[in-house]
């Protein structure tokens, strides 16, 4: 019988040997682990990402929605006559960029969902008891064993169960624990910048049967280089968001990530209803914290994962 340290396999070894007779290598069967088994030491502590691309994208995406801000409170609404239209708009358009702000600091704070680096190790293997001819699958490149439906981040320099994709904007990975706040970040910066569309085509009619120079504290031609600026930044978030928001809330529904989806992966998990996969991704049940980025997911009961063997 072999050793425990032997019925260990890199994946790409692995999978390039599965048609060619191994003892080790026979029709993959799954081990059920559980899912506090292969969790991060630092989900619970704070996850950053060092990356400098990741880390600037990060930094513009914050001064675009400040920028936002300053033109929609100091050029929209401030020298509006209209107190209600302005403290109703103020209001909603604040709040919903206040929520953008802090969805896209839990995206980027939250650990995604990485698998504990380096626990391939003869102590672990012989901990997960399997019997002879089992072998399970290691990432050479973190050297850790990787359940099912996990992969490897270059960027992140882990293996993140159920990644979806690595986002520069937000410097992390979208995986299990972060999938959430992803979508509300995209979500609320959709909000926003349709909102803001709107209120400059309100501001622009206004001002065309008044005065320009009552229509802003600004002189004239800053006020239309500021809207200007509003404009296309509005519209270039409106379309790139409301197309991420799309596509990951179909892949949630769909219950397969993007990468799953890209490499065409085959469906080896069980297959649930798209509510159930909702509820897999923002909590159960369904509540306005749904919406909300301060609260965490509470999944009920811990789920278990498979190590493909």
């Amino acid at each position: 019988m072999k050793s425990p340290v032997h019925r260990c396999r890199d994946v790409e070894h692995t999978r390039g040997q599965a048609g060619q007779g191994s003892n080790c290598l026979q029709p993959e069967h799954r081990i059920p682990i559980s899912k506090d088994v292969i969790t991060s030491s630092s989900a619970s502590a704070m996850w950053f990402i060092r990356d400098i691309c990741g880390i600037i994208c990060a930094i513009i995406t914050w001064l675009l929605v400040f920028y936002a801000v300053f033109v929609v409170l100091f050029v929209l609404l401030l020298p509006s006559k209209n107190l209600v239209y302005s403290i109703v708009n103020g209001s909603v358009f604040n709040s919903l960029a206040f929520l953008a702000l802090a969805s896209h600091l839990r995206a980027m704070c939250t650990d995604p969902g990485a698998v504990p680096k380096g626990n391939a190790t003869k102590e672990y293997i012989e901990s997960l008891q399997l019997k002879p001819g089992q072998v399970v699958y290691k990432c050479p490149k973190c050297c850790s064993i990787k359940p099912d439906r996990a992969h490897h981040c270059s960027v992140c320099k882990r293996c993140i169960r159920k990644m979806d994709h690595h986002c520069p904007w937000v410097n992390n990975c979208v995986g299990e624990n972060n999938q959430k706040y992803f979508v509300l970040f995209t979500m609320y910066i959709a909000l926003i910048s349709l909102h803001s569309l709107i209120m400059v085509v309100f501001h622009f009619l206004n001002c065309f049967e008044d005065d320009w120079t009552k229509c802003s504290t600004f002189s004239p031609p800053a006020t239309v280089i500021l809207l200007i600026l509003l404009c296309f930044e509005g519209l270039l978030f409106l379309i790139f968001t409301s197309v991420m928001f799309g596509t990951q809330v179909h892949s949630i529904c769909t219950d397969e990530t993007g990468i799953e989806q890209l490499k065409k992966e085959e469906r080896r998990w069980a297959k649930k209803t798209k509510w159930m996969n909702m509820r897999a991704v923002f909590g159960h049940p369904f509540s306005l914290l749904w919406f909300s980025p301060f609260s965490t997911p509470e999944h009920g009961k811990a789920e278990t994962y498979q190590y493909v063997v």
